[in-house]
């Protein structure tokens, strides 16, 4: 099975799947910093009032959804990472086919062609 893109090309993707990874990794952690016990004992300086406890509620789940999207995103990464190391990256895991550069310009860790999605 060929691949149509050039040594360059899949040497560019890597590179921009790597940096990908590494921003994702960074978010990941810097969100990890501030666990319900943490930010509540920030909260007890003040009267704690329901609001606050709210917003503070409101803030760890989106946190902790955003943790859940990044870390589907990672594995998104790290699949494409491995097709390249396989030598099937730019090719669709369903049928086979080309994926269009122009596709993986936009969405380097696609895995079909957008007709297949």
């Amino acid at each position: 099975m060929s691949n149509h893109l050039s040594q360059e090309e899949i040497k560019d993707f890597k590179e921009q799947l790597l940096k990908l990874k590494k921003e994702n990794l960074e978010a990941m952690e810097s969100s990890q910093g501030t666990g319900p016990n943490e930010s509540i004992a920030e909260l007890a300086d003040y009267d704690n009032h329901p609001a606050d406890m709210g917003t503070e509620q409101f803030e760890q789940q989106r946190d902790q959804g955003l943790n859940l999207i990044r870390k589907d995103r990672l594995q998104e990464i790290n699949d494409a990472l491995q097709r390249i190391e396989d030598g099937t990256y730019g090719l669709s895991e369903k049928s086979g086919e080309p994926i269009p550069v122009e596709r993986l310009k936009a969405q380097p860790m696609a895995r079909n062609l957008v007709e297949e999605e």
